[in-house]
């Protein structure tokens, strides 16, 4: 039986050479924490975290580490469930003093929940690695599924200083020329009016043939958010991501897709398969982009697919294609792809931080078949970039 032994986290950041903005942020660089896990008969797993403050993932990831170790590395719906439990109050974990038990750790601070399920996420992903090395296959076939083309869109278009219309329709119709059949624009960061014209702009500079998406992060509540769909439908959208205020919940989602026949896209701020569970059932969206590096794992991550699936929503996991592939490629019902951020020049972290990448191909994305997700760290990339 193999055992965690170690659990190390590996903070990087590579520096823009450019400032960038989406709707709700500014860009600086691009960030990731690498995950290690490894066991007493030398199998090393390793998994992704994209969060922040990254400082604070790795204290829980390490805290978790010390909680897991000697735990059989095999058994991550047994990891996950301890890991997990620690989020909620459980007999015996309140103080001695008052009836507490001294070996029931208590709940992890509510206003930590985010950092706490990007830390669960890393050591999940790192466990699914470490099982696909263990069984000699790589995650897809360790899951049933089969390797094949995947569907995957580039993502780009983000704001940059005085840049006009223009200039973001020639970046994502370079991506065109790169082979992609799907460019995704970032949006909302003006008014309706504004940013239809930014679409359609967009939209002539990449032609007719290639899907537009768009990513949106969250700039409009419901009324602004029905016009700017009314006004960008001729320009036909393939959807439209994170669309609202991060506060409004399924009803408006429900409102929205009722006023457009514009898909809805949403889920990869999502913490749990529950609140991701509502959006699907009630919200109206068509895909779903639970995000696995972001909150809870591979683990996780089956549970909402699993979901999807009953409701007929199409999964589209968001970035980290060479993690996620694998899950897309065990769903041949309800899998619509995976998102990439083109190549070396437009992501460099993500195509430095392994030595392998998963190559395109026609518009589509091949994932290896080594063991685990296929992925060996490249160390000297890692100690140059650790943050």
């Amino acid at each position: 039986m193999s055992r965690i032994a170690s659990v190390t986290t590996y903070a990087l950041s590579v520096p823009r050479p450019h400032q960038a903005w989406t709707a709700q942020e500014e860009m600086k660089a691009w960030s990731v924490i690498l995950t290690e896990i490894k066991t007493d008969d030398g199998l090393a797993g390793y998994g992704l975290i994209h969060g922040s403050p990254m400082p604070r993932i790795c204290e829980w990831v390490a805290r978790f580490g010390d909680n897991i170790k000697g735990m059989d590395a095999l058994a991550h719906e047994i990891v996950w469930q301890r890991l997990f439990a620690l989020t909620t109050p459980r007999p015996g974990a309140i103080a001695a003093e008052v009836g507490g038990r001294a070996d029931v750790p208590a709940p992890v601070p509510r206003g930590e929940r985010v950092q706490v399920m990007a830390a669960i996420a890393g050591i999940d992903i790192a466990l699914w690695d470490l099982k696909g090395k263990a069984a000699g296959m790589p995650v897809w076939q360790l899951l049933g599924g089969e390797n094949r083309p995947l569907h995957t869109y580039a993502t780009g278009g983000y704001y940059r200083p005085n840049a006009s219309d223009a200039e973001y329709g020639a970046e994502l119709a370079k991506f065109v020329e790169l082979g992609y059949r799907a460019v995704k624009l970032k949006t909302g960061a003006g008014d309706a009016a504004t940013e239809a014209a930014r679409v359609g702009a967009v939209r002539k500079a990449i032609g007719d043939a290639p899907d537009l998406l768009l990513d949106m992060n969250a700039p409009y509540d419901l009324p602004e958010c029905i016009e700017f769909a009314q006004r960008i439908e001729p320009h036909r959208v393939f959807w439209l991501e994170e669309p609202l205020h991060w506060y409004l919940q399924p009803a408006d989602f429900a409102k929205l897709a009722a006023a457009t026949p514009i898909p809805l896209a949403h889920g990869e701020r999502e913490l749990t398969r529950f609140t991701t569970r509502d959006f699907i059932v009630e919200g109206g969206i068509r895909y779903v982009q639970f995000d696995a590096t972001r909150a809870a794992g591979f683990t996780e991550a089956l549970r909402v697919a699993a979901l999807a699936e009953q409701h007929g929503v199409m999964v589209a996991p968001h970035t980290a294609p060479e993690i996620h592939g694998h899950l897309v490629l065990a769903l041949p019902r309800c899998a619509f792809g995976v998102e990439s951020h083109g190549g070396r020049d437009t992501d460099p972290l993500h195509y430095g931080i392994f030595r392998q990448h998963p190559e395109l191909r026609d518009g589509h994305l091949i994932i290896g078949d080594g063991p685990g997700f296929g992925l060996e760290p490249d160390w000297r990339f890692i100690e140059r970039h650790r943050a």
